[in-house]
């Protein structure tokens, strides 16, 4: 046992709240890079992107593996901003309105993407147009999106922005190396309660997120069934 563990005799449980926090941040951030994966397939297979999958890198830190997804999250914003304008350039005034009414109903909606898809691909299938519709209309989908990636990027620019994805020991070293009594509590205490802090805005984001995720994949595989 280290002298500091010793004098401070709560340090090795802070330790292991910060191990058991850095734990379940990893859990959370592997199943967000799962559901993007997810998402990007979808786009890439149905609509003619080419959004390129991508996967935690386990030699990597928490910092690295945030710009990762970000950028991925950030690809798919681009896409379907594309989409957004493909529609609104190819169609009247009236019906690109009809593509946001909420009151308008959705198979109306679905024929006018298609048509649209149809023009831009040759020919397109309902399930093309579905998704589109289903990602222009979704505030939902695009507000969790700009949250979480909001969420990423303020992980990344914290204090646990340098520890290592895998190496967990070498990453507490990276916080606590040099740092005796006193201070190593106090660091210790600051690092806890910022897990604490950005874990539980990252779980909830991530939570609606993956939601979101999931209900236009859901539909697509009702409908190619």
């Amino acid at each position: 046992m280290a002298l500091s563990d010793l004098l401070y005799p709560d340090n090795p449980k802070r330790k292991q709240e910060l191990i058991h926090l850095h734990q379940e941040l990893l859990d959370c951030m592997s199943t967000n890079f799962h559901a993007t994966n997810e998402l990007a397939g979808v786009l890439n297979e149905h609509l003619g992107c080419t959004i390129t999958p991508t996967e935690m890198r386990e030699s990597s830190t928490v910092k690295e593996n945030c710009e990762i997804i970000i950028q991925v999250m950030s690809e798919i914003q681009h896409q379907v901003q594309k989409i957004d304008s493909d529609m609104k350039d190819k169609l009247e005034p009236v019906l690109y309105q009809k593509l946001y009414d909420i009151k308008e109903p959705e198979l109306e909606k679905i024929t006018i993407a298609q048509r649209v898809f149809s023009i831009i691909f040759g020919e397109a299938t309902s399930t093309a147009a579905m998704v589109a519709i289903k990602l222009l209309g979704s505030d939902h989908l695009t507000l969790t999106v700009s949250k979480l990636i909001g969420v990423l990027a303020q992980i990344g620019a914290s204090v646990l922005g340098g520890v290592s994805i895998t190496i967990i020991g070498l990453g507490l070293e990276m916080i606590l190396h040099a740092i005796l009594g006193a201070v190593e509590r106090s660091q210790l205490l600051t690092a806890v309660r910022s897990y604490e802090k950005h874990l539980a805005e990252f779980k909830a984001a991530s939570e609606k997120y993956q939601h979101a995720i999931h209900e236009v994949t859901s539909l697509v595989r009702q409908q190619v069934q």
